[in-house]
Formats: structure tokens, sequence, C-alpha cells
């Protein structure tokens, strides 16, 4: 009997992977206040974020993800004109020299592995495993070793990951309507378990899996173990550099675009749109921050996780937006699925 992806869990998983990320936001803040001593920085006036991350030596993406978790938790704030300072909270309670403050408190923690791995992070701008030889766990990239092209790493990772694609997919199964859709490309598949679900919910679909090999081989034995892998067409593919295939109305990007930095998304998002037909449809399924990139706190922690292990972070669905936008996409509204995950769609409406 084949199994179904389109059983939803009883209970709601999402507190536990808050739960799970929270030790993010511990090591950001002690980085913050020991490491980089950032209230220092905003004690005499604001600073917009370009200039504090000069201040602090930082890059433009740790900065955002660093600012991002600070802003949610309440410890800075954007003022009119733009600029970050310090909150009431953080100017009486992390101000240096202040009478209540309780930076030193905070500090104990400054030499523990995790702060020290999250700064070492913040200051190199690169994902965990790119330096030291055993190579970076989720994304693949020419110069750094992927555990992604190591059979044992690949399958170890791939089902990792589908243990909350399990819990999502048969939601986003349930509020994506894929009417008039005969062929989907799942660009950057995995196991292939949110596909598995579209299928099965809808019996006219066929479903072309692009991912690297060694994920693929995991992918063919959860479609067989599904029912569906006559249904399927795996292509072993960078999604980079491959020719997409031009006959399916609908791409699917699920939790794929956050591992990468901002130019490989949008011309990612471009090389999808190119291959979409008139009034196709670019489906992006993933966490999406505010648009004011202040919160909330668990996406913010969130995008620290990725920030430590990827070339990416968290991003909102005003930047998803804008880079549909260019690609020659018209976006629609965020549409929730599970676990802080949501579906924003893109319907090419022009020449790309």
């Amino acid at each position: 009997m084949p199994l179904s992806a389109l059983q939803q869990p009883t209970v709601d998983p999402t507190p536990i992977f808050e739960h799970f990320r929270g030790s993010y936001g511990s090591d950001l803040l002690t980085a913050a206040i020991a490491h980089f001593d950032l209230f220092g920085c905003l004690a005499e006036e604001p600073l917009d974020l370009e200039t504090l991350a000069l201040r602090l030596k930082l890059d433009r993406r740790p900065a955002r993800v660093l600012i991002t978790a600070l802003r949610a938790m309440g410890l800075l704030q954007q003022t009119k004109a733009g600029a970050l300072e310090p909150t009431a909270l953080a100017v009486e309670h992390l101000t240096p020299g202040a009478y209540f403050s309780v930076a030193d408190y905070v500090g104990l923690a400054a030499q523990s592995p995790g702060v020290l791995e999250m700064v070492d992070r913040l200051r190199s701008n690169r994902p965990t495993g790119a330096d030291d030889g055993s190579g970076a766990a989720f994304i693949y990239r020419e110069g750094i070793d992927s555990a992604m092209e190591q059979a044992a790493a690949a399958r170890h990772f791939t089902l990792a990951l589908a243990g909350r694609a399990k819990n999502v997919a048969p939601v986003l199964a349930e509020r994506l309507s894929l009417e008039g859709v005969d062929r989907l490309l799942d660009v950057g598949a995995g196991t292939g378990i949110y596909s598995i679900a579209l299928l099965q919910k809808n019996p006219q679909l066929q479903v072309v899996l692009l991912d690297r090999s060694e994920v693929l081989k995991v992918a063919r034995e959860m479609a067989d173990a599904y029912g569906v892998a006559e249904r399927i067409e795996f292509l072993a593919a960078d999604m980079f550099e491959a020719d997409l295939p031009q006959d399916c109305q609908a791409i699917l990007l699920s939790n794929i675009l956050h591992d990468w930095d901002e130019p490989a998304n949008q011309a990612l998002i471009a090389r999808c749109a190119a291959a979409l037909p008139p009034r196709g449809r670019l489906l992006i399924h993933d966490v999406f921050l505010d648009d004011d990139l202040a919160g909330p706190l668990p996406i913010a922690l969130y995008s620290a996780a990725l920030f430590t292990l990827t070339e990416g972070r968290a991003y909102s669905a005003g930047e998803y937006r804008q880079w549909m936008k260019d690609a020659g996409l018209a976006a629609g509204d965020c549409t929730p699925t599970l676990i802080h995950c949501g579906l924003l769609e893109g319907v090419r409406t022009a020449s790309v």
C-alpha cells in the first residue's frame, strides 16, 4: 500500500522549531554585546545600516542577519530617517556604563563555543564547513566542498530535511490550486515530498524533479514508496547552470532560495521566469521576514541558522516581489502553510 503525503499532523510542530532555533538568539545577542560592542557604537548617535556595518567590520549579509534579530528582540529600532538606534530597553540595560546595565552578565557567555562559532561566521561571512574541508552541508557551489556531493552525507541531510517537509507538504497541497497545470518543475527538489503531495492531490499532474544526482537517489526511493514514480521525471543537474525544461506551466522553489545570496536568487528567479510560458507560474514556498526586516523573531532566528549553514538568509516577501518584478513576473499575496512557511506566487506577464 503506497504511503500518503496528504495526511496532515494532528498537532502543529512549530513550537519545536522555535525552541530548536532559540539558541541562535542567545549567540547573536552575546556576540553583539561582548564581541562587537554594537550598543557602544550606537550610544552617541543613530547610524544607518551601511555605516554601522562598517564600524562593526561586517559585510552586508551578516550585518543584516544581526540587525534583523536585534530589531526583532526589541533592542534596536529605526528612526524616521531610517537610521538605527537602541530602544529604551537597550539604552537602560545594554549601553556601556549604564547603571542598570546587564551587558557584563550576558558577556559571561562570550567564550562559549556557540558564541565563538557565531562570531567567526559573522566575521567571515562563510557557512560552517566552507573553510575546514568538511564541506558545507546544504549548498553546492564551485570552490566550496559540498556534503551534498557525498553519498552518505547527501542521504543524511536530505532525509533530515524531509522531517519538516512531511509536515508541511500536505498543507501546501491543500492550499495550492494547480488547475490548468499539467506539468510542474520542482527545482532543488530534495526528497521530492512537496511534489509527491501535489501529485497525490492532482491526478492530472506530471512532475520533473531537479537536484544533484546523490539527492535524487533518495527522491527515487520516496517516489516508489508513495506510488507516484511513473509520473515523475528525474533530472540530475545544477539549477544555476542547466537548461530548464520549457514545457512546464509551473515551477516550484520550495525552501530553496533562503540558502543563497541575493545575486544568486535574482539569477535563479530570472532563469525560472525565462523557462515559463506566458501566464506560467513561479511558486516560491519559503519563510518570509516582515517587509521592514524587523522580524518576526522566529524567522529572524531561523535566518541566523540559515546564515551559519548556507550562503543565504531569510528574505522578506517584498524582496522576493522585487526580484519577481525584475524578472517579468507579477507577484500576488502570501498564503501561509505550516512551520512559518508560506507560498508566494508570481505569474509571467512579460517577455523575459
